[in-house]
């Protein structure tokens, strides 16, 4: 990919345009092959512009996450405070649309694949990864289902475990689309597939009472 020119750029656009530039490089580099200098190359600056708003490459990537999952994850805690005090169920349905939809996007998903394949490497790439999205998300999670149980939506769970059961799908949607490259006719729409997770999870696999 062509770097891009130096001139007419706006200061304020220079973080975003050297997270782009991060991105881009390790992507295509890796994490721990890739260098600064590779990067300021990409986005058309010295080494030394791109310091003087990222000290180091760990820095950039915390900036990636912070900007897509992080943004993600704030997201998901202001929807279930917003939703889940009156409609708990709606609220758990648009949570799962909402991350399957995200987590099917490139754009979004890339920065979580890259700390997936490097925070054994990197623990401290790791802990910054869990403070701005799973203990954001852990946070919203354990929200919404208190508020299930005390409207008498939900039975009382284990929070750890709804978390792991609510999430954790999304996370193997990314892997599969993104990773796997499974076909498109193998799976379906984000809100299909979030409608069906959200039917497991409220009424569970045993057949019903009722069913015809």
């Amino acid at each position: 990919m062509t770097p891009r020119p130096a001139h007419r750029r706006r200061p304020e656009a220079r973080p975003d345009e050297i997270l782009d530039a991060a991105l881009t490089v390790f992507s295509t580099q890796g994490f721990a092959a890739a260098r600064v200098e590779d990067i300021a190359r990409q986005a058309g600056l010295s080494k030394g512009a791109v310091y003087l708003y990222f000290p180091s490459k760990e820095a950039m990537l915390n900036g990636l996450v912070e900007q897509s999952a992080g943004q993600l994850a704030k997201a998901a805690e202001q929807l279930v405070a917003m939703g889940a005090p009156q409609d708990a169920e709606t609220a758990l349905r648009s949570l799962l649309r909402m991350l399957f939809t995200a987590m099917g996007d490139p754009d979004i998903n890339a920065a979580p694949r890259l700390v997936f394949a490097e925070a054994g490497r990197f623990p401290e790439i790791a802990a910054h990864y869990r403070s701005q999205v799973l203990d954001v998300a852990r946070r919203a999670l354990r929200a919404l289902l208190a508020a299930g149980v005390e409207s008498g939506t939900f039975r009382d769970v284990d929070a750890d475990a709804f978390m792991r059961a609510t999430a954790g799908p999304g996370i193997a949607h990314m892997a599969l689309t993104s990773i796997f490259g499974f076909p498109a006719d193998r799976l379906t729409d984000p809100a299909e597939m979030a409608d069906a997770l959200a039917d497991i999870l409220l009424n569970g696999l045993k057949p019903r009472a009722n069913a015809p």
